[in-house]
């Protein structure tokens, strides 16, 4: 999968969610992520949060860095795990 091909993958799967791209793209400046791996096994793990987060991210245990290749191989096996850090936007 090319990352041409991914970014639309993605952009498609916010849009069935009624989300815009302006509304993505206002909502990804107030937020902070990592992507790694937690261990040598595992899915890849996409940890996300509100800027106002930072301090919990400070606190969970770090992530192995994944290299491109490794990202777009879980995101083609659906091998990822999301975590939300902070609280609930609910």
């Amino acid at each position: 999968m090319t990352e041409q091909a991914l970014k639309a993958m993605v952009r498609e799967a916010l849009r069935d969610r009624g989300l815009s791209d302006k509304q993505v793209e206002n909502l990804g400046e107030q937020l902070l992520w990592r992507i790694g791996h937690e261990g040598d096994e595992g899915p890849l793990t996409v940890r996300v949060g509100l800027a106002s987060s930072a301090p919990l991210f400070a606190e969970m245990s770090r992530l192995r860095s994944a290299s491109e290749a490794e990202i777009l191989m879980a995101v083609e096996s659906k091998a990822i795990r999301v975590e939300w850090v902070g609280h609930s936007l609910d």
